[in-house]
């Protein structure tokens, strides 16, 4: 990772900082004045990896002010958080600060904690927008040959020049943020920023200040004045994602924001002008959810200006194969590795899966091959369970065992070393979940839990005196390289979803030479 550049004439303000910074393993890089900063931001033009992660400057300092410092560094870097350090008799400068572009605010005397969790937070919004970054450089907007893809990308087209507020509508993972982003990269508003949020992912008592920011002593704990995403979107694009799920009451103060441009922040007394595109996006039926009474109808219509319908992936199956290898070399390319190939014989068995989860599904599938597949070539015995989906042909009960997969479809493991796989569609109900046989496992039992026994009693009948700590370094850097695959490499969401601290995966990391 980057560092955290910390710009401050006062030695003891770095000082405290990069000392807390460092005990959170976030590297840091300290300046005395702006133009120290300046010349470091020059020297690092040719390589982005020199440059910082974040940016945390003090507004008064000898040389130059720190206000001065943003608005040289937005123009230069948009996307860098950048965080002003301020007394509190410069508040009202610091609240200004947000007119040019800063990220956040941070009162002195200010609590250390805080101050890193400030920092934490603006360091993983710099992250998601390089992955974002990353993404949209590296690769086509979108891929698709199917009809239906092509008309979603004919009406992109068409808006283009538009300003109007789009419906998109669509499966989950079936690419609606992608669409968004594709919308505002080809409207008069591509050189503002495009700002996502997730409706349904934000705790309700979040989301009001989330969206519309909020003053300085509103809540407990509001310390200070936030901006909220219309604010950081504006000029530029306002995604709002899972629509459908927006508190009611919530969908009031957006249908204001809709029709007059202005909007209050949470606690705030001043009306604040929004010049922000909106497009929102929903996996519902929304026309179900009036009738419902979970949305309001107004702002159903307001809305519903142009509505796209974006395909699920079982709908554009001759787009599976185009898609499998972009997501491999993506997913090599992230990892640091060599991109596999996929064989004619695999693509077509993938091609026959449904992905329920569309084309994040595929994405991730790629992602866990790129880890998981032993050769470079991928067979279809490489696939993942969910997708060798399989049919029992007329086995005897002892020759196999039958498992139900996420989808509801029955997968055959044939008893001994070879795997055959025939098509098929079986309901859940009419293949439950089954284990039989002579001399089979338990139903509770799985597969790799009967493998890490006979590999615990294999090395405990030759002697071994280190078999807990063999096999707990084999299992520990299998689950953190597949967690780390499904994140694309970022240790913090990796962490998160193994439900571990980022500290720990970090150690880990290190203790297992996964570096």
């Amino acid at each position: 990772m980057k560092p955290i550049w910390i710009v401050d004439d006062d030695q003891s303000i770095r000082f405290v900082l990069e000392k807390a910074l460092l005990r959170e393993d976030l590297p840091t890089r300290s300046f005395t004045n702006t133009r120290e900063v300046l010349a470091a931001l020059e020297a690092a033009a040719d390589d982005e990896s020199q440059g910082p992660q974040v940016l945390v400057s003090d507004i008064r300092m000898p040389g130059g002010s720190g206000l001065d410092l943003l608005d040289k560094i937005k123009a230069r870097h948009p996307s860098l958080p950048v965080i002003i350090m301020t007394a509190f008799s410069d508040l009202d400068s610091a609240v200004s600060a947000f007119q040019g572009g800063a990220f956040e605010y941070l009162p002195k005397p200010f609590d250390l904690p805080r101050a890193v969790e400030l920092i934490r937070r603006a360091v993983d919004e710099s992250q998601r927008e390089e992955v974002a970054e990353e993404r949209m450089a590296a690769a086509p907007e979108m891929l698709g040959q199917a009809p239906a893809m092509q008309d979603v990308f004919r009406a992109i087209g068409r808006l283009s020049q538009s300003n109007v507020t789009v419906l998109i509508t669509g499966e989950s993972g079936s690419g609606k943020e992608l669409v968004a982003r594709a919308l505002h990269k080809h409207s008069p508003r591509s050189n503002g920023p495009f700002v996502a949020i997730n409706t349904a992912a934000i705790p309700k008592d979040l989301l009001e200040s989330e969206l519309f920011g909020h003053e300085r002593g509103a809540f407990t704990g509001a310390q200070t004045m936030r901006r909220g995403r219309f604010e950081q979107a504006e000029g530029g694009t306002l995604f709002l994602d899972e629509i459908g799920d927006m508190p009611f009451d919530l969908q009031t103060r957006l249908l204001r924001v809709l029709s007059d441009g202005h909007f209050y922040r949470v606690g705030g007394h001043n009306s604040v002008k929004a010049n922000v595109r909106v497009i929102a996006a929903t996996h519902q039926d929304l026309e179900q959810r009036v009738k419902q009474g979970g949305f309001r109808e107004d702002l159903f219509h307001r809305l519903n200006v142009i509505r796209l319908r974006l395909p699920a992936l079982r709908e554009r199956g001759e787009d599976v194969p185009a898609l499998t290898r972009h997501f491999l070399q993506q997913s090599a390319k992230q990892l640091g590795v060599e991109p596999k190939r996929i064989s004619d014989a695999a693509l077509a068995q993938l091609s026959t899966f449904s992905f329920p989860g569309n084309v994040r599904q595929l994405e991730n599938i790629c992602h866990w091959l790129t880890v998981m597949a032993p050769a470079q070539l991928i067979e279809p015995k490489d696939l993942p369970p969910e997708v060798m989906v399989a049919v029992p042909a007329e086995a005897p009960p002892h020759a196999a065992a039958a498992l139900v997969s996420s989808s509801g479809a029955a997968v055959v493991a044939p008893a001994g070393n070879e795997h055959e796989l025939v098509s098929s569609q079986v309901p859940a109900a009419v293949a439950p979940p089954v284990v039989v046989g002579a001399g089979a496992a338990p139903a509770s039992s799985s597969a790799w839990e009967s493998g890490l026994e006979q590999e615990a009693q294999s090395l405990l009948a030759a002697g071994r005196h280190d078999v807990w700590d063999t096999l707990t370094r084999r299992f520990e850097s299998r689950l953190i390289l597949t967690a780390l695959a499904s994140t694309r490499g970022r240790r913090i969401e990796a962490a998160q979803k193994l439900g571990i601290g980022r500290n720990t995966i970090t150690r880990k990391i290190q203790e297992l030479g996964l570096e």
